[in-house]
């Protein structure tokens, strides 16, 4: 762990957001502790220095992942095994792809398609991905084939880009709370560090939503990362933001987009859950779809097919850059990260049927309509079941998952005591996600899952009300014994953002609400919902 610690350099360890911020960059480092005892581990004399680090840093993070792996449910066969709910899969339609993936125009065996391609990816399916994107992505002028690079997933892409941007020991700066993975794609294999700008529940300042990304914390980090002679050179952005399921706006997008430019930064843009926005009161806007990019030569898009098109077993991912020397050094590592020639050639069958005449209405008319329709239900069943546990959550309609306040569950309000929480799902045969996995700055959050059938949905939430109903009366009695510990989160009304949360009420003693502070937070709801034009007195009449 000292060495992983060393080697990382920053990261979001134990304590609260304030801590974090009052300490120098270089004194955060990656904690694995929040994830196990490093005293489990052993170094192995078989093992590089980056191949025990390497070890470790898999065995901390994959617990979870191999326990329900070991122990996965099944209807039949294992009824009492685990329900994983945080794994960021969609579990919703495999009779709709299982059935296109094995018609007939997906049978082509031909030569080239066994024999090595160009390591871009073969011509006929960067075409197809060019034309994909021009019409997801609503470009304002065609994309362009030479553009586009093939690889085995998005995580391959964030290792090539981050080795190809940045030298050793260099960093990229990302918002928290973020996918984890990114964390292993770019640290572990790239060696290039994580700055962080940490984002909060609390809406202060010019936020009007809670874990809201402005350019303001952006420089912030930035330039804290500067004064401690870190030298960044990109911004990772995400969206539809995982775990959050935020969808940036246009505005907000150029605004990232100027400050990167500004600072010279490349932005590497992942919108792998772009087609996943499965409420038409959203709406998603793609970088590829700009009208002009601040910045286009440092401006890089990834997508892939496994969260869109819910098969994350087929590894493929596509990144799209006008900078052609970014492009041939991807390339170069292709050799390493290819797609085989028979999968190339069914993905691009696949994104052949966009709707854009009539014998290729597939997408759009069956899969499209079909995926929203089942993942908004879904959606709308585990978030009624936290409504009625009273378990605030962020309420979005983008990706596979909700982000979930579990805060008032804990005594302490620390890490290792959201660890001890995660624990107890596991024990109880649910996987989910803990803050700390997306280095989240507030101990308590958790992502759940929802993109899974019905009747696993209905145990997982069963199961998971059952921790916290147990884990309520536990911190009651101990109340009891302790008065005046803390006091929990009051219920406070809901907005167009979050549901049942607006704010967190630190731990402390009753009698010290601050009528200003109620004021303004009302203000600020107020501002950032449009409850009041639709709820008009004419309408009430």
């Amino acid at each position: 762990c000292q060495a992983l610690s060393e080697i990382a350099g920053m990261g979001g360890g134990g304590g609260n957001l304030q801590d974090m911020r009052a300490h120098p960059l270089a004194e955060r480092r990656v904690d694995m502790r929040g994830f196990c005892n490093p005293s489990d581990f052993q170094k192995s004399p078989y093992l590089s220095a980056r191949g025990n680090i390497a070890n470790i840093f898999h065995g901390s993070t994959e617990e979870g992942y191999k326990a329900y792996h070991a122990d996965k449910y099944d209807e039949d066969k294992n009824p009492n095994g685990i329900i994983n709910f945080g794994t960021s899969e969609n579990k919703l339609c495999f009779d709709l792809m299982s059935k296109r993936l094995t018609q007939n125009d997906m049978n082509l065996m031909e030569p080239p398609l066994l024999q090595y391609p160009d390591w871009k990816g073969h011509k006929f399916l960067r075409e197809e991905v060019a034309r994909f994107l021009t019409y997801y992505c609503k470009a304002p002028a065609p994309l362009k084939a030479e553009n586009v690079i093939v690889l085995n997933g998005c995580g391959s892409l964030f290792s090539a880009l981050a080795t190809v941007l940045c030298d050793p020991g260099e960093a990229v700066l990302i918002a928290t709370p973020f996918y984890g993975g990114i964390t292993q794609g770019v640290f572990l294999y790239g060696n290039v560090k994580l700055v962080y700008a940490y984002l909060d529940s609390k809406i202060t300042g010019t936020s009007t939503r809670p874990f809201q990304l402005t350019v303001e914390k952006l420089e912030k980090a930035l330039l804290d990362a500067r004064a401690e002679g870190v030298t960044v050179r990109a911004l990772i952005l995400l969206n539809p933001q995982n775990p959050l399921g935020d969808i940036y706006s246009l505005s907000e997008l150029q605004d990232y987009l100027e400050f990167a430019k500004r600072h010279e930064l490349h932005v590497i843009v992942d919108e792998i859950y772009m087609l996943s926005v499965f409420d038409e009161s959203a709406t998603f806007h793609s970088v590829l779809g700009m009208d002009r990019l601040p910045d286009p030569q440092r401006t890089h898009v990834m997508w892939g097919i496994s969260k869109d098109f819910a098969v994350s077993g087929i590894r493929f991912g596509t990144l799209y850059t006008e900078n052609q020397d970014v492009a041939s050094a991807v390339a170069s590592l292709c050799y390493f990260h290819g797609v085989c020639g028979p999968v190339q050639y069914k993905v691009a069958q696949l994104l052949r049927d966009r709707g854009e005449s009539v014998a290729s209405y597939w997408i759009n008319q069956v899969f499209l309509r079909a995926n929203h329709a089942r993942l908004k239900a879904a959606h709308t069943y585990v978030t009624d079941e936290l409504k009625t546990l009273g378990v605030p959550f962020l309420n979005r309609n983008a990706g596979f998952f909700v982000w979930t306040d579990f805060r008032k569950y804990l005594r302490t309000g620390t890490f290792e005591e959201e660890m001890l929480l995660w624990k107890r799902f596991l024990d109880n045969k649910v996987l989910l996600s803990c803050g700390k996995a997306f280095e989240c700055s507030e101990p308590g959050w958790f992502r759940i899952i929802f993109a899974d059938k019905t009747h696993r949905l209905q145990l997982g939430m069963q199961r998971i009300r059952k921790v916290l109903e147990e884990r309520e009366k536990e911190i009651l009695a101990e109340e009891k014994e302790q008065p005046c510990q803390s006091d929990q989160d009051s219920k406070a009304d809901s907005t167009d953002e979050v549901i049942y949360v607006s704010r967190h009420q630190e731990p402390t003693c009753a009698g010290t609400s601050n009528l200003g502070d109620l004021i303004g937070l009302l203000q600020q709801q107020m501002r950032s919902s449009d409850w009041l034009q639709k709820n008009t007195a004419e309408q009430f009449a």
